[in-house]
């Protein structure tokens, strides 16, 4: 159910949960201060309580009601970056609640770049905003995959589709160097480069599991296997899905895509294609295997992505 950016904002404050769009995938917002709220965004999606939320805000002045710790280094980071799919963690104040941030003694924070979504926090202050999915499967990118896991007439905010489909990269600041816990359209190159300060990405421990959103359990996941190719199969079956981004394998046709190295349209496509490979009642994904990260800054992110899809 499409609602506005006023009728949304009367649902969070009343302690309802909405779907929001921001440029990377939809989220559950809920106010970020009203704990029964907040879990009743866990209870929706069936996440578990120990995995924190990503609190979005909508002005850098709301920053200040979420940590102590803005120093020269947050300003850098949020000048270059805000709004942007970039999330920071940094070290939260006592009055965010502990259920927000798993337990820790830090939170995640981002301002996202989606005008309606912007304008509905504005009304409502910081929300809480997981993806709009069920626990572990794909994250939502248009308003039909929030119906599909929630029903017809779960209040979705209106504006545009998320451009990019990916989640956002999440950056912990307060470390030296800075460490990025999960990949996203945001890299390491862009970060050193926009404000001189080291980057490096952490390595797939349980302490980056802990501190980052979306990173200690199943994510994205389809039903149907994902299984990574290095060449086009001998025979391709049509209950299967096919995804490719050679020039030499085949051309676009029912359930067989080619991106011809288009990896930002390969990024924005991709839950859509898990969602519609289950719906389709495909037993299998195959994704050729991707090249390098310097073809396209976005790759060390879909790598991320579709091996946490293909894992076990």
């Amino acid at each position: 159910m499409i609602v506005s950016v006023q009728k949304a904002a009367d649902i969070i404050k009343d302690g309802g949960i909405v779907a929001i769009p921001t440029e990377t995938v939809y989220g559950l917002a809920a106010d970020a201060f009203n704990v029964e709220a907040v879990k009743k965004t866990f209870d929706t999606k069936g996440r578990p309580a120990d995995n924190p939320l990503i609190v979005h805000i909508s002005r850098l002045e709301q920053l200040e009601l979420l940590t102590d710790h803005i120093d020269q280094t947050t300003e850098k980071i949020t000048k270059s970056f805000w709004p942007g799919p970039l999330t920071i963690v940094i070290h939260k104040k006592s009055s965010v609640p502990d259920i927000v941030t798993g337990g820790l003694d830090s939170v995640a924070v981002r301002m996202p770049n989606h005008p309606d979504t912007l304008e509905l926090i504005n009304q409502t202050g910081p929300v809480t905003a997981p993806s709009a999915n069920r626990s572990g499967s794909p994250s939502a990118t248009r308003p039909a995959h929030v119906e599909n896991d929630f029903g017809s007439e779960f209040p979705v905010l209106e504006g545009v589709y998320p451009s990019l489909g990916i989640e956002s990269t999440v950056l912990d600041i307060r470390t030296e160097p800075l460490t990025i816990l999960r990949p996203g359209a945001v890299t390491a190159e862009m970060i050193e480069s926009a404000t001189g300060l080291k980057v490096k990405s952490a390595e797939k421990s349980s302490d980056m599991k802990r501190h980052s959103p979306g990173s200690r359990y199943t994510h994205y996941k389809p039903a149907a296997r994902v299984e990574i190719i290095l060449d086009k199969p001998d025979k391709m079956d049509r209950n299967s899905t096919y995804i490719f981004h050679s020039n030499n394998m085949p051309r676009s046709q029912a359930s067989v895509y080619n991106y011809l190295g288009n990896f930002d349209k390969l990024a924005h496509d991709l839950y859509d294609h898990f969602r519609q490979a289950d719906h389709s009642g495909h037993s299998q994904i195959f994704i050729e295997k991707l090249p390098d990260s310097q073809k396209s800054s976005i790759i060390s992110a879909l790598k991320d992505r579709i091996e946490r899809a293909s894992s076990d």
